[in-house]
């Protein structure tokens, strides 16, 4: 082993950030795959090769959502999603959230989730976030699996875009967060199977609540523009 002239050994080289995993085997599965958010996304992710399985608390919606999107999807009920699946994207409503997770619990234990989930409310002003006793809802979802490796992304997507089908490619970057590298470079790579879209890692889970809040500053940036925004990170 060569050292330097302090005696200690010399650092490794950086990781190049963007040396990201080949993902394009995993099998991915999204809970609340009925919903806007999570056809999209189911959509994106099988129209890019990916395998899919969309889940809901009924199987037979699950199935029918699931042959209206054709490209292989294919539908079950959560549990049998979760069972089933390398990588976990949890699209639930926010009220439904932690319930849904603590039936999974087995389920999902060792599996990759990813939570896309924003804890919002809504008056006459417009949206407004909320902010869960754990912090956030990836917060939630990490302290509700703790056998599961917890991450959170694709908070900031247009369900609109992500379900038009002459849109070739989605303009915009998915902040990835989580504790292990490993598990957010995974995160990333997904991101990165849906053309036009970067995943960027953003931080640990403890910065989550900020950015699945974000979303209703967005809500007011496309009532007032008439538009279906998302971002770009620069100098990245």
């Amino acid at each position: 082993m060569t050292t330097n002239e302090s005696g200690s050994a010399p650092k490794p080289p950086a990781k190049d950030p963007w040396d990201l995993p080949d993902v394009s085997g995993l099998t991915v599965g999204v809970l609340g795959g009925t919903g806007p958010q999570g056809r999209g996304l189911a959509y994106r992710f099988a129209r890019a090769g990916q395998k899919v399985i969309i889940g809901s608390r009924a199987a037979d919606r699950a199935r029918a959502a699931a042959d209206e999107l054709g490209q292989g999807v294919e539908g079950a009920d959560n549990a049998e999603c979760a069972r089933r699946s390398d990588a976990v994207i949890v699209a639930v409503p926010w009220d439904g959230h932690a319930k849904t997770l603590e039936s999974l619990r087995d389920e999902l234990a060792g599996k990759l989730v990813i939570d896309c989930v924003n804890p919002l409310g809504f008056d006459k002003k417009g949206a407004y976030a909320l902010k869960p006793e754990e912090g956030s809802a990836a917060e939630q979802a990490a302290a509700l699996l703790p056998e599961s490796r917890v991450t959170a992304a694709f908070h900031h997507l247009s369900a609109v875009l992500l379900q038009d089908e002459a849109i070739e490619e989605i303009d915009t970057d998915v902040l990835v967060l989580g504790e292990a590298r490993a598990d957010t470079d995974l995160v990333q790579a997904l991101a990165g199977r849906i053309p036009g879209m970067r995943g960027i890692f953003a931080g640990r889970l403890r910065n989550a609540h900020q950015v699945e809040s974000l979303v209703a500053n967005l809500i007011s940036v496309n009532r007032r523009y008439k538009a279906h925004a998302g971002l770009r990170t620069t100098d990245v």
